[in-house]
């Protein structure tokens, strides 16, 4: 297990052992960088054992208040804050203290009980398995499977994946595995296991202010959480885009003095490349910036997406924050990004459409619900009236018609492709029925939604597996318990006021950086594998014709893929969900290799 884990933890390696339990980690070292840090960490009687991934970034407050009971430190490590926290206050007393990402194991050995942690919003992975009276936990599942704990594919979770390119908390791709739902405490003793919540997100509305009064606390807060993220015993760089999550930050840094260089990754010839934007807002800020150009034309490596998951993940721009990581880790091991800002401040265009949708519901009748089915289809002969058509379902059947428009599983069920393990197997996430009052609520419906599936499992699980497999620490102020608290209270119509994506922060950067930057569209960095597939990735799609796993194994009807690709070949243009299938016929393979040989090749 501990072997698997060596690209997230590259500096120190280290195994404590009891009579009924043995704790393993690889530390990436970031606070005191000394063997004084390293894990696990044992309290001075020996009796309690500690591993921790992720940082306490109020861990110099929580040590000085620790230090005035009487607990002496041997290390300048937030590791050693939790240790000493868990014996002061225990587990329910520690947790609601710790601001920060965080997963962590604690084994008490005179009470001869495991407890397992993970931070508020999911930051760091933790996961587990639990069978005949014994438990194996890790932050990959690939670890689980080194210790023999888990090892048959589970068909939902495949499911699962077809429909959205990554696999939900709520499964993982290997049958007895579980996540430990963020906000979570799960505690195992004597083979019984207990969890509980220990935080919620707040209300959308709950926080009542001006919308000028919610700009200056954003812009506190703003200042507040980067500051204490540029706390750090190596190099700390911060990524500049040309757009708002990533310029606020930067301005932040500038507005703290911060001695922090920005990186931004060119992509020369590609349409998504931002350089010069970023250029520009960091000449206007005065801030050390460095553009690191890729070569003009190259693709990242898809092995490296199937190795730096432990489950298949079809998110294509994994591969740019792949491309980014592996460009920056030459010169800093803490990365500032923006992530968060989109989700929380309500960045999508989807948010808008939502939006606009629900509003639409509180004028309709409550009859238009039964009226509705009946006059869709004439609405859906006119060309010009689709987008509307899209919208009035929202309103009529909320979150239910919702989840219901992605066409991941739809793709496949509708050209037959789906083989004998899959073929007639339902998913939850298209039970949901439709509701006229979930209409009226969409938005708080939907981010509820969204912020339990996709934020956790394809958003997070990007950022986290794609820097870690660099060794480098990722670290978001917009996930700071206080900033989310704070934007997520905050009424829906004043996040989006006048109809503008990220009102409040695009304001923050009318007011400090100035208004052309704060009028860009979101861009992010795309990478176009469906162009990819059909040209220059073509023996990836060669290898779903000859002999795949995929139909080998039962998941797609034989014979099926080969017209698919045929047809992609053709038009030089592969679906998203051929690509989805390119990259789970390639973790079949890849899985069927031990990790630590996959580590080394």
């Amino acid at each position: 297990m501990v072997c698997s884990l060596a690209r997230r933890g590259p500096d120190s390696e280290g195994v404590s052992t009891w009579p009924e339990a043995v704790l393993g980690h690889r530390r990436l070292a970031i606070l005191d960088v000394s063997a004084a840090g390293n894990q696990p960490m044992l309290s001075d009687d020996g009796e309690i054992g500690l591993v921790f991934n992720g940082c306490i970034y109020n861990f110099q407050e929580l040590r000085k208040e620790l230090e005035s009971s009487g607990h002496r430190f041997r290390s300048n490590t937030d590791t050693e804050v939790l240790l000493n926290g868990y014996r002061q206050w225990g587990i329910d007393g520690m947790v609601p203290r710790l601001r920060g990402m965080f997963a962590f194991g604690i084994w008490d050995n005179p009470q001869r009980k495991l407890t397992l942690v993970r931070d508020r919003l999911g930051v760091k992975p933790l996961l587990y398995a639990a069978t005949n009276g014994q438990i194996g936990f890790a932050s990959t599942i690939t670890a689980l499977r080194e210790a023999g704990l888990v090892d048959e594919i589970d068909p939902a979770a495949v499911l699962e994946f077809l429909e959205f390119g990554w696999v939900s908390e709520d499964l993982a791709i290997y049958a007895g595995a579980r996540k430990v739902p963020a906000a979570t405490i799960v505690e195992w003793q004597d083979g019984r296991i207990q969890q509980r919540c220990y935080w919620t997100s707040p209300e959308p509305g709950s926080q009542r202010i001006s919308f000028d009064d919610a700009v200056n606390r954003t812009e506190a807060l703003l200042l507040e959480v980067v500051k204490l993220r540029l706390i750090a015993d190596v190099p700390v760089g911060a990524l500049l885009s040309g757009g708002i999550d990533s310029t606020l930050i930067a301005w932040a840094m500038a507005k703290l003095n911060a001695n922090v260089k920005v990186f931004t990754v060119g992509t020369p010839g590609h349409p998504s490349d931002e350089s010069e934007d970023a250029r520009e807002t960091a000449r206007i800020l005065g801030i050390p910036h460095e553009v690191i150009e890729l070569a003009p034309g190259e693709q990242p490596a898809l092995q490296d997406l199937t190795h730096a998951y432990g489950e298949p993940f079809a998110c294509s721009s994994a591969l740019g924050m792949l491309q980014v990581c592996k460009a920056v880790k030459a010169k800093a091991t803490v990365l500032l990004t923006g992530d968060g800002g989109d989700d929380v401040f309500l960045g999508y265009n989807h948010h808008r459409n939502f939006h606009y949708a629900q509003r639409l519901s509180r004028l309709l009748p409550r009859q238009a619900a039964r009226l509705w089915p009946a006059l869709r289809p004439a609405v859906a002969r006119i060309p010009a009236l689709r987008r509307g058509m899209h919208l009035t379902d929202y309103a009529v059947g909320g979150l239910g018609a919702v989840t219901r428009t992605h066409d991941g599983l739809p793709y496949y069920e509708r050209a037959g492709m789906l083989g004998e393990r899959l073929s007639g197997r339902q998913m939850s996430h298209r039970q949901i029925a439709d509701s006229f009052d979930s209409g009226r609520e969409l938005m708080r419906d939907f981010l509820g939604y969204e912020l339990r599936t996709r934020f956790l499992a394809e958003y997070m699980t990007k950022v986290d597996g794609g820097a870690m497999y660099y060794s480098i620490e990722a670290r978001s102020p917009f996930l700071d318990q206080c900033m989310w608290e704070h934007a997520a209270s905050l009424p829906i119509e004043m996040r989006l006021r006048g109809n503008e994506l990220k009102a409040i922060l695009r304001a923050l950067v009318r007011r400090n950086v100035g208004p052309q930057v704060a009028s860009r569209k979101k861009q992010g960095f795309t990478v176009p594998v469906e162009n990819w597939l059909a040209n220059g990735w073509r023996p990836q799609l060669d290898a779903l014709v000859e002999d795949p796993l995929l139909e080998q194994q039962g998941w797609m009807r034989k014979g099926e893929l080969a017209g698919a690709v045929s047809r992609a070949i053709e038009q030089g243009r592969a679906p998203v969900q051929l690509w989805t299938l390119v990259v789970l016929e390639n973790w079949l393979r890849a899985s069927r290799v031990r990790a630590p040989d996959l580590l080394h090749s």
